[in-house]
């Protein structure tokens, strides 16, 4: 049975930081794309980061650029989303999602939750201001 479990999430102060991981079981998912999604109250997902299968590419949404940080352990069939210069309107349920299908050199990153086909059960991050 396939899961992803994600870790890391939590209360932090404006400014904070936090590094959630997601680990997956089951299968490994080296050669596909991984990303990081997220919910908050009353709104849609919304697509966070994205890497590659070798990382060797990652794509964020503008709001976290320069502030996120998307990583990879292939060995550990783990990725992680590092956080610093945390912002109250970052408070949201954080999802780790792996690729239906492997992504070419030349394709873009998946950025879209129905190209996603294993999803983890979300972590709580929340940021007071």
């Amino acid at each position: 049975q396939v899961q992803l479990v994600e870790s890391g999430g939590g209360l932090v102060q404006a400014g904070g930081s936090l590094r959630l991981s997601c680990a997956a079981s089951g299968r490994t998912f080296n050669s596909l794309t991984k990303g990081w999604f997220r919910q908050a109250p009353g709104k849609e997902r919304e697509f966070v980061a994205a890497i590659s299968w070798n990382g060797g590419r990652t794509y964020y949404t503008d709001s976290v650029k320069g502030r996120f940080t998307i990583s990879r352990d292939n060995a550990k069939n783990t990725v992680y989303l590092e956080m610093v210069s945390l912002k109250p309107e970052d408070t949201a349920v954080y999802y780790c999602a792996v690729a239906r299908s492997t992504t070419a050199p030349t394709e873009p990153l998946p950025l879209y939750s129905d190209l996603y086909a294993y999803w983890g059960q979300g972590t709580q991050v929340t940021v007071s201001s």
